[in-house]
């Protein structure tokens, strides 16, 4: 399905290559997760690599990337983002006070999204990943009508709730002619570290099923691993943390597909 003729072609940001999009039908399925570790698993590649956080309501990369700072302007007015594990980032976490409810409009929504993206002091970047709120909501829209997308990750558990709600985002970049690089399945199964059984507490093999009704790829499979939960509460994702760890593997796997999918 082509770009709806209503929704002009955006400008590009200003020393961006690529801008990557990591999307959920729904919440709670390790969105967040995914794209602070693909932003590291990116870094580490040589990637120079820029975090957005649009999750407005629930922000959650300045607990998992360990920053607790406002950032600073530049000379020319622009935001200069803040930086750990190599990876440049911005979030409404910054700048509001922690624990601080966020109960905006749409049109408050937009303005936030659009500066985050054009007054950021981003250049240069090989990759901006932003990390969206899950659903098909106001945030989605004003993306892509704010910026030319180069594609989507869409993050899935495999339950049958969470897949649904999956063909839904599919649908919606399929709409606005933004391509789909592929599917992480996250918390795939528990592997348990005293006896290395398997247990899939969210069902098996959902992933690979929408992956293949869609004609995408399957990016991965993240296990249910406490050491991904505990690291991110820590502020240092496992690709930092721990990067030799098998699942610091996979989602240098995971990278690397997205850069050669979106010709980075």
């Amino acid at each position: 399905m082509n770009r709806p003729e209503n929704i002009p072609r955006p400008a590009p940001i200003p020393g961006v290559r690529r801008l990557i999009a990591v999307a959920s039908g729904k919440g709670g399925v390790g969105k967040s997760t995914t794209a602070a570790n693909l932003c590291v698993a990116l870094a580490r590649q040589g990637a120079a690599v820029g975090l957005m956080d649009a999750d407005i309501y629930g922000p959650n990369v300045p607990i998992m990337m360990g920053v607790n700072e406002t950032p600073d302007m530049d000379a020319n007015g622009g935001i200069l983002p803040l930086e750990r594990h190599n990876v440049k980032m911005i979030s409404l976490g910054f700048i509001t006070e922690a624990g601080a409810p966020v109960i905006w409009r749409g049109p408050m929504l937009a303005k936030m999204v659009t500066q985050f993206l054009r007054d950021v002091s981003w250049a240069p970047l090989d990759f901006l990943v932003i990390d969206l709120p899950p659903g098909t909501g106001d945030v989605q829209l004003t993306l892509i009508q704010s910026a030319r997308l180069d594609g989507a990750v869409i993050v899935t558990t495999p339950q049958s709730v969470a897949l649904e709600d999956v063909r839904r985002g599919i649908r919606m970049f399929n709409t606005v002619d933004v391509p789909v690089i592929g599917i992480v399945e996250n918390m795939s199964a528990y592997i348990c570290d005293k006896c290395n059984t398997r247990t899939d507490i969210f069902g098996q093999g959902g992933g690979r099923k929408m992956a293949a009704e869609y004609g995408v790829p399957l990016l991965g499979e993240i296990p249910l691993d406490l050491r991904i939960r505990r690291a991110g509460d820590t502020g240092a994702p496992i690709t930092a943390a721990d990067p030799e760890s098998p699942v610091s593997r996979r989602y240098d796997e995971i990278a690397s597909s997205v850069r050669k999918a979106a010709g980075g």
